[in-house]
């Protein structure tokens, strides 16, 4: 089986992601996984989430360039991309992501800020005088 690509996308993050078959190491700009994340052990588990429901934790390496966003949108497209990618590789993949919904990119950013309030929605404090 040859090298996968797929892009994932969560808020204003992007990960490009490079799935080959392998051992099982993940590389994230670079730097090793664990490394990249450092304590955050929710957040690797959830990057890790695709891979441990189709049962491939050992069987791919994973090579990954994360952009914008903070590092839990990162983590977040990141899992988006892996997910996309094993999809791409074999059908019952996709049969075992899509109704953990991983394959869906999660739509929410940030609400613009209007003018007249002091956020998207907060108005200004109000003074009887």
């Amino acid at each position: 089986m040859a090298k996968v690509y797929a892009t994932g996308k969560r808020k204003t993050a992007i990960a490009k992601v490079w799935v080959t078959p392998g051992k099982g190491s993940i590389t994230v700009n670079g730097i090793d996984f664990e490394a990249w994340l450092g304590g955050h052990e929710t957040i690797k588990k959830r990057v890790r989430q695709p891979l441990a429901l189709t049962k491939q934790e050992t069987s791919f390496d994973i090579v990954a360039d994360t952009l914008g966003g903070g590092y839990s949108a990162q983590a977040d497209a990141l899992r988006h991309g892996i997910s996309k990618a094993l999809a791409s590789m074999d059908a019952d993949f996709r049969a075992i992501l899509k109704p953990h919904g991983l394959l869906t990119r999660d739509s929410r950013v940030v609400e613009r800020k209007k003018y007249g309030k002091k956020k998207a929605r907060r108005s200004p404090q109000f003074s009887k005088r």
